[in-house]
């Protein structure tokens, strides 16, 4: 019996920290040894925060300042992990890092996608192999390079002859249908918490809608929700991918528009018009997510005709308003999180991350042309060596 050892590092389009995992892979199983979520320090979020909202507007050595700087928190992140597991780095066979997302362009002459956190310096300060990049090899075979986590789903429950769906609500939300007949469907159905959360941080000065409690309590502007879900990326025929860098607060503000234009269902304060903006877009972003569901039960394959159960994971997974709009907007399917299957859901994209790191020094396809749009099936990734490669396990 093969074990091995790998870190999954992620850091998603909320931007609220790295989140890092200590993996065992044992077969066609794994365990989680350890976990650790460290947030960004306030200078580098914001920074970050910046660049993302004014890309035009930042020279080169902001690029690469943030590039390393992310990438030193990285390494930080990860010796924490270790120590907090008592393991010695040289146990762990590779790292498979995601890096921080600042640009995601699909749809350009030339697609690309950006992420932040300098692989090589990541390998040097830990002393480990580390996998990252995975993206853009994808975009160069025509693909998305996103959503990357379906093809982990399907090797972790998508092999028992039922059709079911994964939803992952991070910064963006997206949706994996794997079907009865091992067929994947997966995209991006647009804003997940992204959007909730710059309200949120503008209205309120706090990161986050805690369990979604400020949206619950306001009202769906309806012509508001009309005038979102109006935006040419929610009409798009998959594979279709976004980021943060699309649905920001500068997007909500454009949707805003003149404000005497929205009909507001009560004095029209401005504490109240905020409220029911935050209740409008979480439903948004559910409404989006339960499309996405009805097209993985009635598209033109009947991809999964029998589409009756749901698994979340991600940050969304704790906002309880958010959930009880996809509930009421999707009746005919039961939801539950990740943790049935032993992946807990804050952790899942992180395990993600280490297990296609695994497939890539194993030299497994890890994307699925299916979900992404290219023209082949690859192992996504670099490897990036660190400067002692005497002592590599596996």
């Amino acid at each position: 019996m093969t074990t091995q050892r790998f870190i999954g590092l992620m850091s998603g389009t909320s931007m609220d920290g790295v989140d890092a995992v200590l993996v065992q892979f044992c077969n066609q199983g794994l365990d989680i040894i350890q976990t650790l979520s460290q947030p960004y320090e306030d200078s580098l979020h914001q920074q970050l925060s910046a660049l993302i909202a004014n890309p035009d507007t930042a020279g080169l050595d902001t690029y690469g300042n943030l590039h390393i700087r992310v990438a030193r928190q990285f390494a930080a992140v990860t010796q924490k992990l270790l120590a907090s597991a008592g393991t010695a780095a040289d146990t762990v066979t590779a790292i498979g890092s995601h890096g921080q997302t600042v640009l995601h362009s699909p749809q350009t002459a030339h697609p690309f996608s950006l992420q932040l956190g300098d692989p090589g310096t990541l390998a040097a300060l830990t002393g480990i192999r580390v996998v990252a990049d995975f993206r853009n090899s994808d975009m160069a075979l025509g693909g998305q390079g996103a959503p990357l986590a379906p093809a982990f789903h399907r090797w972790l429950a998508g092999d028992d002859g039922t059709d079911r769906a994964v939803i992952n609500i991070g910064g963006i939300a997206n949706i994996t249908i794997l079907a009865a007949d091992g067929k994947v469907t997966g995209f991006d159905t647009g804003p997940g918490n992204t959007l909730l959360d710059s309200w949120c941080r503008k209205h309120l000065n706090k990161p986050f809608d805690d369990q979604g409690a400020w949206a619950e309590t306001g009202t769906v502007d309806q012509n508001l929700l009309s005038r979102m879900r109006s935006d040419p990326y929610f009409a798009q025929p998959e594979p279709k991918s976004t980021g943060t860098d699309y649905f920001n607060l500068q997007w909500i503000q454009k949707q805003l528009g003149d404000a005497q234009k929205i009909t507001h269902h009560n004095s029209g304060s401005t504490e109240s018009h905020a409220r029911d903006v935050q209740a409008t877009l979480s439903e948004l972003t559910a409404a989006e997510i339960a499309k996405g569901l009805a097209r993985g039960i009635t598209s033109a394959n009947q991809c999964a005709p029998n589409l009756s159960e749901a698994r979340i994971c991600g940050g969304g997974a704790r906002n309880s308003d958010l959930l009880r709009r996809l509930r009421k907007l999707s009746p005919g399917c039961t939801f539950d999180t990740t943790d049935s299957w032993g992946v807990p859901p804050d952790w899942i994209e992180a395990v993600a991350f280490a297990w296609l790191a695994k497939q890539r020094l194993d030299g497994c396809p890890t994307n699925l042309p299916e979900v992404t749009g290219a023209s082949a099936s690859i192992s996504l990734g670099g490897l990036y060596l660190p400067t002692d490669t005497a002592n590599y396990p596996g």
